[in-house]
């Protein structure tokens, strides 16, 4: 997800995109783990040497802008997928939602300059 140039630091920044989680359970019952680029996988963006906080969410509905936060290496369990084919190619196209927010707070204390960092997730069927 790209943030490009943000100016305005008083509010939140937020983007969201849609995906495809499939599980082949007999609930269609999943759980989704987040790990970040930060100690211990925690939710860091970095320029050089400085960092910046952000937070993940997810939502097992796709189109939200809005969901749980996660917690780094830590499971959220009980998401349940509307896919009824591994690839989505029938059925929903999405059916799922991951959000990153950068919180007011942390871009107004941030420097300027480019921030860049990784996100892994971990898709397990329950």
């Amino acid at each position: 997800m790209s943030f490009g140039t943000l100016a305005d630091v008083t509010s939140d920044a937020v983007q969201s995109q849609s995906l495809c989680v499939y599980a082949n359970s007999p609930t269609n019952s999943y759980n989704v783990t987040a790990l970040g680029t930060g100690p211990g996988g925690s939710f860091q963006l970095s320029s050089g040497p400085t960092a910046m906080s952000y937070e993940v969410q997810w939502s097992d509905s796709s189109g939200r802008s809005s969901g749980v936060q996660l917690d780094p290496n830590v499971p959220l369990t009980g998401q349940t997928s509307a896919a009824n084919h591994q690839t989505c190619s029938t059925g929903p196209a999405s059916t799922a939602s991951l959000i990153v927010v950068l919180r007011s707070a942390a871009l107004s204390n941030a420097t300027a300059g480019t921030y860049s960092g990784s996100l892994t997730l971990v898709v397990g069927a329950e």
